[in-house]
């Protein structure tokens, strides 16, 4: 693996790389949560007679895109925090990381509950606190521990997966416009029912998902400090992470296809793992294009510096969208229609970000967010104990 001093964009400081990555995970999560805003944990319901395009995005998905810009996000949310930790020189500071980590869970919890029950800030608050006690370590403990949370983690989903062996609801069932009812009526219910989705999904976290993405974090302190957010791969390590993903995402694409429910079931599982190995492909393409300037990817870039923002303001759009403004496309569209939404959407908040950051340098929740960390921070004299916060 290729390492050096890294370098950094002559944008504030920041990191073009790191921008880019992120801004393009932040435009490709909508993607799949598109199909869950409007039906909730159902998300798309199949035809009874799948059409040939249905199949056709849907193996592109598996392929491409399912889970791999949760990867994207929980590798880069890592690298974050191993950016904020070398700064660190005193137990005040490090207490200010600590509060960012307890305030985006606040975040994620009230996201969750009143907006999309989708939320994965909350689990990204609470995994970065799991990383945050092993960040410090040398290189090749830390690695371990990372593969240790992985494999907790893929292994807790398997079981999971296995446990929650539902057949898949069709479309225009009985039972699947009932549900569809639920998030086409009033915010009351909706809300209720969120309540009792995010109340199982945050019981969950910490027997599987928690580890899954603490194990990612810790992936992306160590991919960071390796220099592989400036350089890339080697081109062996790369050939191995292309031919990994292909068998994997194949792999998944014949369970989401097969006929077995058990299979199907399975999928999710399966594609969390095939995600990782086409993360990282990702990483090394946008690192190799973009080359830490600020103005290759720029587009990219400037989504990624409002990425906490865009997030939640895809959950409120879509919402609105497929609960309240048009709740009827939910039973009409098919997967091209979730698509030409989702492309739409995204074109909007790449010209949004560009109109945004001509007259402010903060999107305005991560300016909530540094704001509500700065009042509830108080620091305190520093007392010499000999070692490092961390």
């Amino acid at each position: 693996m290729e390492s050096s001093t890294p370098t950094h964009s002559p944008l504030n400081g920041r990191n073009a790389n790191l921008d880019a990555i992120r801004g393009i995970a932040v435009l490709g999560i909508l993607f799949l949560n598109i199909y869950y805003f409007g039906n909730g944990y159902l998300g798309y319901t199949n035809h009874a007679v799948i059409p040939w395009y249905d199949n056709l995005i849907d193996i592109f998905n598996s392929f491409f895109l399912e889970a791999r810009f949760l990867t994207l996000f929980s590798i880069l949310f890592g690298v974050g925090l191993a950016i904020q930790i070398d700064k660190v020189i005193d137990e005040n500071q490090a207490n200010k990381v600590r509060s960012r980590l307890k305030w985006l869970t606040l975040f994620g919890l009230l996201h969750g509950i009143f907006i999309w029950f989708g939320d994965i800030l909350f689990t990204y608050g609470l995994a970065g606190l799991v990383a945050l006690c092993y960040i410090k370590q040398p290189l090749q403990p830390m690695l371990n521990k990372a593969r240790l949370f992985l494999l907790i983690g893929f292994g807790s989903m398997f079981i999971i997966a296995a446990l929650l062996n539902e057949p898949l609801l069709e479309r225009g069932s009985v039972e699947a416009l009932a549900h569809q009812q639920i998030w086409s009526g009033g915010y009351t219910e909706q809300l209720i029912e969120q309540f009792s989705l995010f109340l199982a999904i945050a019981i969950s976290t910490p027997l599987s998902s928690m580890w899954y993405m603490a194990g990612l974090m810790l992936l992306g302190v160590y991919l960071y400090r390796t220099g592989v957010f400036e350089l890339g791969f080697e081109r062996k390590p790369l050939l191995l992470l292309v031919v990994v993903a292909l068998l994997l995402s194949t792999v998944d694409s014949i369970f989401t296809l097969a006929g077995s429910p058990l299979l199907q079931s399975l999928s999710p599982a399966i594609v969390l793992i095939s995600a990782l190995p086409t993360a990282l492909v990702y990483i090394h393409f946008v690192v190799k294009i973009c080359q830490n300037n600020s103005n290759i990817l720029a587009p990219f870039q400037r989504v990624g510096r409002l990425a906490f923002s865009l997030y939640i303001l895809q959950s409120i759009v879509m919402v609105l969208l497929f609960r309240y403004l048009a709740p009827t496309l939910v039973l009409s569209l098919d997967r091209p229609g979730y698509v030409a939404i989702a492309i739409a959407f995204s074109v909007l908040q790449l010209l949004l970000a560009n109109l945004y950051l001509r007259r402010f340098n903060q999107g305005p929740l991560e300016w909530l967010w540094r704001k509500l960390v700065d009042m509830s921070h108080k620091p305190t004299p520093a007392k010499s104990t000999g070692r490092a916060p961390y």
